[in-house]
């Protein structure tokens, strides 16, 4: 029943999540801290981290992580199914139309709501992550240090990793 569960569970956030991988991070945080309890708030940040230093998409490496913290490989087979199966299914089945209807003003219309409710979604879990990350005014101060490197100097994503990693241990050290 459990497996069930799980591969419904990520079935669910996979059909309702539109924009991608971060904007799927508040469903995935109400489904899997909220409402099934199956990992505390802290586990999930950690969850997250670890998906996003790891190469492909975070919500499947996300749901696949998941899976695999509560049902081995299995849970992380059925979890990954769960989540890409509904945009397989409709991007495979949506495609033709949008290529034939591509000019159509409905279709435009249809992309010109989903983007900005899709910068929302993404606001709300960088809301939600910022909640349960910074525990403290080393972590706010490391955030703030990657979020002006990132953002005025463009330094590459593993460059900031690397340093993140070192002002932790400079922080949390000494």
């Amino acid at each position: 029943m459990g497996l069930i569960r799980l591969f419904i569970t990520f079935l669910k956030i996979g059909a309702f999540s539109f924009g991608g991988g971060y904007a799927m991070l508040p469903l995935i945080e109400e489904e899997i801290v909220n409402i099934h309890g199956w990992l505390t708030p802290t586990e999930f940040v950690d969850i997250i981290a670890i998906s996003e230093m790891s190469p492909g998409p975070i919500a499947i490496n996300s749901a696949t992580f998941i899976g695999f913290r509560l049902y081995g490989v299995v849970g992380a087979v059925l979890a990954t199914l769960g989540v890409v199966l509904v945009s397989f299914i409709l991007v495979t089945t949506l495609a033709r139309l949008i290529i034939q209807y591509k000019d159509s003003p409905f279709v435009e219309g249809v992309f010109g709501g989903i983007r900005p409710a899709v910068i929302g979604l993404i606001a709300a879990a960088c809301v939600a992550l910022f909640q349960t990350s910074i525990i403290d005014l080393r972590s706010f101060i490391i955030a703030c240090i990657v979020f002006i490197i990132l953002y005025k100097f463009k330094l590459h994503p593993i460059g900031v990793i690397l340093l993140s990693g070192i002002l932790g241990i400079v922080f949390y050290s000494f």
